[in-house]
């Protein structure tokens, strides 16, 4: 139960657009000579140089930045004479932050940067009453004070910067630099970990089909999401037989493919007495799905066992939808209930049931994604939408079948999907075809 599927055109999606993304991305800095800055950038202070091109009209574009990352300095050439060289030489009104205002200072002063003094404590009080306003009677708590170390430093054409280190503004950086890096390797992690558990599920649905003279097959599942809990299987039986299995996991999305990957690995390590004794097979299944899971987890299931040789079908549904048997003629059996659903009861049972299938019968095993999927209105495709599609489509071969049928359920609403489209099609025919 995973992705949409995508047909709508992510600028036509009606709702609040997220805030676009924002930051601080340069400040200019003019100086005499862009080489002389630049080396003591690089040098000095230990920033990086992030840019230095010719744009267009011939000017040089030269921009650093501290290692950290931040906020980038352009220096910027000015022209003797213009107002912007009258700037070189005073107070930046750029302020860099550090966790360590003392370490720095002894860091670059020893590299020969100039401060304007040594690092002190300065504390500010915000928010002071202004005495041109009346006053209120009304009790105020008392305004926060932040101390911190500050100094001044300058660079090659005597641009003066502050450096300072406020306890609560340090801290909420760095609280906010390492809770982004938290986010953004859990997230990365999640992705891969997700991609991992959808090449492993994509692997779990049969990559072979048994071959059988008297009935091509095929199955498909759309999942909603990357990974979700439908599943479906072709297991083979021995002795010209083969087992048609689909399952529906109560739950969505991850929790859902574990179970399914259980119940998977129950079925096809139980299989080998499903051959002459279907229902001991499905009693052992249950018994393994209840013991490993937790309480109120349960999925449908319906396994049917088909003979190549005399075309009989024996099967069990345990909860879950019925499959449909189309005759040649027009008409529809329903192969119903016959059971619980799995893993919610210890002590479990089922009957078999059983048809004979004739050439030009078609077989359809599906899952509730294909019946419940909606209009905006509220219709639903439903049993009867099925059957009529089967029936349009039933000189296709299987998998035609399947990709019509398919395409027909996404079609017939323009909603996201929602839930696992998983649909089996088998089709009878004679030995000699």
């Amino acid at each position: 139960m995973g992705s949409s599927r995508d047909r709508l055109n992510p600028l036509s999606v009606q709702g609040p657009a997220p805030d676009p993304y924002l930051r601080v991305h340069a400040v200019n800095v003019y100086v005499r000579d862009q080489d002389r800055a630049v080396r003591f950038y690089v040098d000095q202070l230990g920033f990086d140089l992030i840019f230095d091109s010719q744009i267009p009209g011939g000017q040089r574009w030269v921009a650093v930045a501290p290692p950290e990352g931040g906020a980038a300095l352009v220096l910027i050439a000015a022209k003797p004479g213009s107002r912007e060289y009258k700037l070189i030489g005073r107070a930046t009104q750029v302020i860099f932050v550090t966790d360590n205002v003392a370490a720095k200072f002894r860091e670059w002063s020893q590299r020969g940067v100039r401060f304007r003094h040594t690092p002190r404590l300065r504390r500010v009080r915000f928010n002071r009453p202004d005495p041109a306003l009346p006053s209120i009677s009304v009790p105020r708590p008392a305004p926060p004070i932040w101390g911190g170390v500050f100094t001044r430093f300058e660079d090659i054409d005597r641009n003066s910067f502050a450096l300072v280190s406020y306890d609560e503004v340090s801290q909420a950086i760095e609280a906010q630099r390492l809770a982004a890096a938290r986010r953004l390797e859990a997230e990365r992690r999640a992705a891969q970990e997700l991609e991992i558990a959808t090449q492993v599920q994509a692997r779990l649905f049969p990559q072979t089909l048994p071959p059988l003279k008297t009935l091509d097959y095929a199955g498909m599942c759309i999942q909603a999401r990357q990974v979700g809990g439908d599943y479906y299987d072709f297991l083979q039986l021995g002795r010209d037989r083969v087992g048609l299995v689909i399952g529906d996991i109560a739950g969505k999305g991850m929790a859902a493919a574990l179970l399914m990957a259980n119940l998977q690995a129950n079925l096809r390590s139980q299989c080998a007495m499903a051959l002459d004794q279907p229902r001991r097979f499905l009693q052992s299944v249950n018994q393994l799905f209840f013991e490993n899971t937790t309480e109120s987890t349960y999925a449908t299931l319906l396994f049917a066992e088909y003979n190549d040789q005399t075309g009989l079908l024996r099967y069990a549904n345990c909860g879950h939808l019925c499959a449909l048997l189309l005759r040649p003629d027009g008409a529809c059996e329903r192969l119903d209930s016959t059971a619980t659903v799995l893993g919610l009861f210890r002590e479990w049972d089922c009957s078999i049931g059983e048809y004979r299938l004739h050439p030009g019968d078609t077989l359809a095993l599906y899952t509730d994604g294909v019946t419940e999927t909606m209009t905006e209105a509220g219709e639903e495709f439903g049993e009867h939408g099925l059957i009529d599609a089967l029936q349009r489509h039933r000189a296709l071969s299987p998998l035609a079948m399947l990709r019509s049928i398919v395409d027909e359920v996404q079609q017939f609403s323009p909603l996201e999907q929602h839930d696992d489209i998983t649909l089996i099609v088998a089709k009878c025919r004679s030995r000699h075809d």
